[in-house]
């Protein structure tokens, strides 16, 4: 396996002489396997699980079929409401309907990011309005665990840390019930998170290429030219497009341009991503800060725009309005008393950010009041509060990446991804709500890639034993409970 850029986290390996203990020999039994054949076993085994766990898939909220037939029909509005025949919106919420003649067809205009619906024209294309989005949301989901696993192999050299670390991600963080459920709100995870594991994984890529050439041209011997500097230089003289490319090539990287485009088409999903773009500040290939900085800030600023645009001509804003709308109108009544959302507030606004702090961190699940430890048997009917859960509860293990950036804050691959994590949470905290009926914290999916980077790179350091493994199978069982229970509830 190619050298990893962060291998410096790595536990060092027993010595060769050293009586291998079964853990060791699980390991290097792993280290013959062909990786891509591990990520596609780890695809295999998600999309089973995945699909398993919500044989039903009725969800009555498919926004993005909806979305995706306005497109492929002409239209940015979706027809609404619709209430007869076999195929319905009726019930749908979060939409702002738009005014029209009584007797003619009416329209609404959605709020969300249309990428997720871009993802689903081909299907409904083919499939009408009978798409089942859910169902390709389980796809989906299945596929970034393989995403993940890719992710992982480039952040350590050891083939049982990066199982572990995927392992957590694919059943141990909410990525699993939003994966399983796919519903509106849901599938827009799903779909954000493929994208920017692609964009962490490009700067990674990028990065060790960087490093593996800088070693090659130091055993070059010195004076020798490279052959492409030849190439250019016979051109540029008569190529107007090579010499501003030698101009240009200086200030900016091919790759993390590709890596920051890729993440920014994330944010055509879940806009709240692109706040995580000071990881690519510290990752990736270009040398230094700002060029690594401006390569992806070019690359991001294209879908970026583009997604600009499209609010322009959607609703003739470059920030939607539907939000603010829905603000004005949504039902906030599910939160228990002493706990009511603030509608003096805006949207967004840093009055919102202690409460959803402790729906982030805090919220406990539903505990039957007779459950104690005198009577446990009552306990057994503990079940996930609506409103959410506390991350710390629903996936402990994200606690390994307290230590790791506490000890090495200066790298910076942990440097960038804490300030991924810490930016994304605190603009998700400003947010007027938090999400309604879910288990857990959903929007810890926005920043779940960049906190798996941390979780990997902390196993990777403190090893595969009990507090690692105690961890992950926590987490494990944890979700294992939450999405039985939402799928009982109905949820």
């Amino acid at each position: 396996m190619q050298r990893s850029i962060t291998t410096t986290f790595d536990r060092p390996r027993p010595p060769a002489t050293a009586r291998p203990t079964i853990g060791e020999r699980v390991e290097r039994l792993l280290e013959r396997v062909d990786p891509a054949v591990i990520g596609l076993l780890f695809v295999v085994l998600a999309l089973a699980v995945y699909y398993f766990s919500n044989q039903q898939r009725n969800s009555i909220y498919d926004h993005f079929v909806w979305q995706a037939d306005a497109f492929l029909h002409g239209r940015f509005a979706i027809a609404y409401p619709v209430t007869a025949g076999p195929y319905q919106n009726g019930l749908f919420q979060d939409v702002m309907p738009l005014p029209g003649p009584a007797a003619g067809p009416s329209y609404a205009l959605l709020p969300f990011p249309p990428l997720p619906a871009i993802v689903l024209m081909p299907f409904v294309a083919v499939f009408g309005l009978a798409t089942n989005a859910q169902l390709v949301g389980v796809a989906l989901g299945a596929i970034n665990v393989g995403l993940v696993w890719r992710m992982t192999t480039r952040l350590t050299e050891r083939r049982a840390v990066a199982i572990l670390a995927t392992i957590f991600f694919a059943f141990g963080t909410v990525h699993w019930y939003a994966a399983m459920l796919s519903s509106t709100w849901f599938l827009a995870h799903v779909v954000a998170i493929t994208f920017t594991v692609l964009g962490i994984t490009l700067a990674l890529d990028g990065e060790r290429r960087e490093r593996a050439l800088a070693a090659l041209r130091a055993l070059r011997p010195s004076g020798g030219q490279r052959p492409e500097n030849e190439v250019v230089a016979t051109f540029k003289e008569s190529s107007l497009f090579l010499g501003w490319y030698r101009r240009l090539r200086p200030h900016f990287e091919p790759v993390q341009f590709a890596a920051g485009f890729v993440f920014g088409v994330a944010a055509m999903a879940r806009l709240t991503v692109i706040f995580a773009a000071p990881f690519f500040l510290f990752v990736g290939p270009g040398g230094s800060i700002l060029r690594r900085g401006v390569s992806a800030a070019l690359g991001a600023v294209i879908p970026v725009a583009l997604l600009l645009v499209y609010n322009q001509l959607s609703t003739g804003h470059l920030f939607s309005p539907v939000y603010d709308y829905l603000y004005q109108i949504e039902y906030l009544g599910y939160m228990p008393p002493g706990f009511q959302i603030d509608r003096s507030l805006g949207i967004e606004d840093i009055g919102h950010v202690p409460l959803n702090t402790l729906i982030m961190l805090g919220w406990l699940p539903t505990i039957p009041a007779d459950c104690s430890f005198s009577s446990l048997a009552a306990c057994i009917a503990t079940k996930p509060d609506q409103v959410g859960m506390s991350v710390l509860l629903t996936s402990p293990a994200y606690l390994l990446a307290v230590p790791i950036v506490i000890r090495y804050w200066r790298r910076g691959i942990v440097l960038g991804s804490a300030l991924a994590v810490g930016a994304v949470a605190f603009v998700n905290l400003m947010h007027f709500s938090q999400g309604w009926v879910q288990f857990g914290y959903r929007f810890s999916n926005d920043f779940a890639p960049f906190a798996v980077v941390l979780v990997t790179l902390a196993i990777a350091w403190l090893g595969v034993r009990k507090t690692t493994l105690g961890l992950v199978a926590l987490s494990v069982l944890v979700n294992a409970w939450g999405v039985y229970w939402g799928v009982t509830l109905g949820w």
